[in-house]
């Protein structure tokens, strides 16, 4: 294997007449990297990974491989758990702003303030959070695998589910928990018009509406089927019906298509005529700085000793769970 070293100055933009998924087919065979790419991400970004899921399949595939560079196509706290589950491996990321709007609304210090309350409960936390607030949590848990975790826990433990409360109102109905619920919510899956989706139904009335639990209420009470990305995906394969109105970032649209090629899929829209149904943070990883990382191996994810042993407790146990 090569030495892990750059191999141009780092920062400098990739020449226009560079064949990008060449050079990073190449720069991964010579850094001995895996990309890990999540579903919302570009079609191109998609297409050159070696893993391509979501929160929890990525969280696996990153427990699971044997690489020296880890390179996270998604958002930065993701590649966190990467890093806590790899403290001896490089994690790089194409983008540190590559944020959500989820973690940004629950600072570690507001979380401990949050829960104080509530010293008798156990803490489930969504995995879109800073690796500050996993090591204040008890269990980890993704959309696949939320209504398990809640299920495996004893039905007289009181339950602080944070920080999506969509989800965890979703997970409530179908567990029969009482779950306290952290007020936050994605950005992405509160954007989509109900006005907009009966019209398309009305337009498609042989279109099935899907949607993941992170959205409202009223739309989950309209579809004919919720599930996670990768249960959305599943489903739009297995399902013998042909049009489908899809209401998650449509970034998975790509992966739905190359498996059931002959099915119509329909982006659910957003209440405004904007991009809002796309996930911007996810949007910040162009196949240019996939590049320009696997060239620089920058920017890395770091975490202290401490802070990475405390996180990793409640992430084995959402692994051991799952």
């Amino acid at each position: 294997m090569l030495p892990l070293v750059p191999t141009s100055p780092a920062g400098r933009p990739a020449p226009a007449t560079l064949d990008l998924e060449d050079e990073i087919r190449r720069l991964k065979r010579e850094r001995n990297a895996v990309l890990l790419a999540h579903y919302y991400q570009e079609s191109e970004v998609q297409d050159l990974a070696d893993h391509i899921g979501d929160s929890l399949q990525l969280a696996q595939a990153a427990a699971r491989t044997r690489a020296d560079v880890i390179l996270f196509a998604g958002v930065h706290f993701m590649a966190e758990t990467a890093k806590i589950l790899n403290p001896e491996r490089i994690v790089i990321v194409p983008d540190l702003a590559a944020g959500c709007s989820l973690a940004d609304g629950c600072p570690v210090d507001r979380f401990v303030a949050g829960r104080a309350p509530y010293t008798d409960a156990s803490t489930v936390s969504y995995i879109n959070f800073s690796a500050a607030v996993k090591a204040e949590s008890d269990y980890i848990c993704t959309s696949s695998n939320a209504e398990k975790i809640v299920r495996a826990l004893p039905s007289d433990r009181r339950i602080l589910f944070a920080p999506d409360r969509n989800l965890g109102r979703y997970v409530a109905k179908q567990t029969g928990r009482d779950l306290v619920l952290w007020p936050g919510s994605c950005i992405v899956h509160e954007t989509f018009s109900m006005r907009k989706l009966e019209a398309l139904l009305v337009q498609h009335p042989e279109a099935k509406l899907i949607a993941h639990p992170e959205c409202e209420e009223p739309l989950l009470a309209r579809a004919a089927f919720v599930g996670s990305t990768a249960a959305l995906l599943r489903f739009v394969e297995s399902d013998p019906s042909e049009t489908y109105i899809v209401a998650t970032e449509p970034g998975i649209l790509h992966q739905m298509q190359k498996l059931a090629p002959n099915k119509r899929l329909i982006a659910a829209p957003p209440e405004n005529n904007c991009a809002c149904n796309e996930c911007p943070f996810m949007r910040l990883n162009t196949l240019e700085k996939v590049y320009e990382a696997l060239r620089d191996l920058k920017p890395q994810i770091d975490l202290p000793v401490e802070l990475r042993e405390r996180a990793r407790v409640p992430i084995d146990r959402m692994l051991a769970l799952s």
